[in-house]
């Protein structure tokens, strides 16, 4: 049980009133409010007249009046009194209708009951596992000591992946191609790096943290992802520096033979199965553009820094205004000579004040010490991001100019997007036409901003260019007007391979067959997860299973792996060789993914992304809601495949 998350002890209550109530006054008043019933047992606090509500997207209160927040934190700092005073003990958890209604009273609509189980799974208010897997039969126990899974990456995926087959006893490696653990926040080491979904939803749901930031930094992501490998024990199962090259399945011995490269030089491994986590956004991808390698200076992937280089002073060309440009921008214009961004497509951005800011003093408290506030605090947070956010980006078929906006809540978002970009700007109208996006919000990965990005933009030495690159020359960027840009150093944000899954591995199926050939750049898998042809072959973070609005991806691959396990569970308990998904199954899946992508903002025609092939499928992303996703992976039905 980690502090606070389940129960409070009383006698750890030493604060004074005075104390009590200043940290009250950081609470998030509807998670204080939800809280408050378990401290009280009493309903009645959110049938009244004081409830959020959730359209106020600005208002980090949801609308609730400074007069009723006082009202509700008069009631929270008695009942902390009573406690720290009296000993008084909790209530007893509420009953399955009573946390409906105070999950309803959270998200401030009604739910329908198929909704029960997955947020009340997610809440855990006892402390459960949320995404535990049923266990194998214990009469099937000795076999799973002859069944091998190899796991290549030790990024979230990889190492959760770990996690899972440690704890149920199944015998595994992982390859891992960096000197250590956490993928991509050990990768992107550049400026500013943080991540962008709110950190009390970026991780394990066994694994809570006392976050020090909203969004937190690279580094103590990295740390987070270095202390769960030392944690549950997975490190010394990890083999770091060690790529996979190939992995090839054979028909006859129905096993995986994996080739590595390594400080060992070439070596064989062999496995009953094997489980892909190597992420989408680990392979940086250079522009398409004449003369890419012909600058002089320094070049380099915003994934791939080049912490060497000085550059005070320096006159700077940045390619690209995505994620990574967005965070490394402002902090390299603190001490550069001059900026100039070549932007391709502006990217929409949610006003996020909190965006840097720490966690205060308060929040910390009440997150560890206020009883179950943490939880609903959490829960509220999910639902924002996921649920409660998918709906405005959502094609209405009545809407009559699907090039802007695709429904009237996605014409609101887009109004206030643009406000909110004015009021930073201000009177360079230039500006504001130039970095207001013409397409739909959620057409494209919305980015956070407190005002940090459009302030840079807005200094002197920083410049924002549409003119269309031509060509990189020794000095700098030749664009399509005839203008010439000279720089000291070029630096690519310009995204990743996202579209080559498993690239530059070589996966070789059943008969001979090569995955990459199989998908070429129209990747598809059943559930993300399976492959027709592909034996005992599974994916984490795989086709269609990409988030732009809804949820974390955490909350996808835990989905994945309990799913996972579903599947060896199958194969031990009733010595299967293999299982492989039926294509009949895989192919009506995907039928019904891609009309669902065309009925979202980022499947629309008009919108053109790295979320789709080259011919407009869309390959990445998820288009339903997470309860869709987490009932489909709860296990699997054996139904959809053929076992050997």
């Amino acid at each position: 049980m980690h502090k606070g998350e389940t129960a409070l002890d009383s006698a750890k209550i030493t604060e004074d009133d005075a104390t009590l109530a200043k940290y009250l006054e950081e609470a998030h008043i509807g998670s204080l409010m939800a809280a408050l019933v378990h401290v009280t047992g009493d309903l009645s606090l959110l049938r009244g007249d004081i409830k959020p509500d959730l359209t106020q997207l600005l208002d980090p209160q949801n609308g609730i009046s400074e007069q009723d927040q006082a009202t509700i934190r008069g009631r929270a700092l008695e009942a902390l009194k009573k406690l720290r005073d009296e000993g008084a003990e909790l209530p007893p958890v509420p009953d399955a209708d009573a946390i409906l209604e105070m999950v309803q009273f959270i998200v401030g609509r009604e739910l329908s009951g198929e909704y029960v189980p997955f947020l009340t799974q997610e809440l855990s208010l006892q402390g459960e596992d949320a995404y535990a897997h049923e266990p194998i039969k214990k009469e099937a126990l000795s076999k799973k000591d002859d069944f091998k899974v190899i796991i290549i990456g030790a990024g979230m995926s990889g190492l959760l992946a770990a996690i899972r087959l440690k704890e149920e006893g199944i015998p595994f490696v992982v390859f891992e191609k960096n000197s250590t653990v956490a993928g991509t926040w050990f990768e992107n080491a550049y400026p500013g790096c943080r991540v962008d979904s709110p950190n009390h939803i970026y991780s394990y749901s066994f694994k809570p943290k006392d976050w020090p930031q909203h969004f937190s930094d690279r580094k103590v992501l990295w740390d987070y992802f270095e202390e769960c490998a030392d944690e549950y024990g997975v490190r010394d199962k990890i083999k770091f520096n060690t790529e996979v090259v190939r992995a090839a399945y054979d028909d006859k011995s129905q096993r995986w033979t994996v080739e590595t490269k390594g400080p060992s030089g070439p070596e064989t491994f062999e496995a009953n199965a094997v489980v892909s986590a190597v992420g989408q956004l680990n392979r940086p991808k250079y522009p398409d553009i004449k003369g890419v390698g012909n600058f002089e200076g320094p070049a380099f992937h915003s994934a791939r820094w080049e912490h060497q280089h000085d550059l005070k002073g320096k006159r700077i060309g940045v390619i690209g205004t995505g994620a990574s440009a967005f965070q490394f921008v402002p902090e390299i214009a603190k001490e550069a000579g001059d900026i100039t961004i070549f932007q391709r497509t502006p990217p929409w951005m949610g006003p996020t004040p909190n965006y840097h800011d720490y966690v205060g003093e308060g929040k910390h408290w009440l997150l560890n010490n206020f009883p179950y506030y943490g939880k609903w605090y959490r829960f509220y947070i999910f639902w924002m991001m996921a649920e409660g956010a998918l709906h405005a980006v959502m094609v209405d078929p009545k809407w009559n100019d699907l090039r802007h906006s695709v429904s009237e809540e996605n014409e609101m978002l887009r109004v206030l997007y643009t406000e909110y970009i004015k009021a930073e700007i201000g009177e360079d109208q230039a500006l504001i036409d130039m970095i207001t996006p013409q397409y739909p919000p959620g057409g494209k990965r919305a980015l956070r901003d407190n005002g940090t990005w459009l302030r840079t933009l807005k200094r002197d030495d920083v410049h924002v260019t549409s003119d269309p690159i031509a060509e990189i020359t020794a000095k700098g960027i030749k664009c399509e007007s005839g203008e010439e840009h000279a720089f000291d150093v070029l630096i690519y944000g310009t995204g990743f391979q996202a579209n080559k899954f498993l690239w530059p591995m070589e996966i070789v199926g059943s008969k001979g067959r090569v995955l990459s050939e199989w998908w070429g750049d129209d990747p598809r898998a059943y559930l993300g997860i399976t492959v027709p042809g592909f034996p005992n072959l599974f994916c984490m973070y795989g086709p269609n299973t990409n988030i732009v609005v809804n949820g974390s991806i955490i909350f996808f691959s835990e989905c994945e792996m309990r799913y996972i396990m579903g599947c060896l569970k199958l194969l031990i308990e009733n010595d299967h060789g293999a299982m492989v998904p039926k294509l009949s199954v895989h192919d009506a899946y995907n039928e019904k993914i891609d009309k669902a992508n065309e009925m979202m903002a980022w499947g629309t025609p008009h919108v053109s992304s790295w979320y789709k092939n080259s011919k407009g499928r869309v390959t990445q992303n998820w288009p339903g809601t997470l309860i869709e996703y987490w009932s489909q992976t709860k296990k699997p039905n054996p139904g959809d495949y053929d076992f050997v």
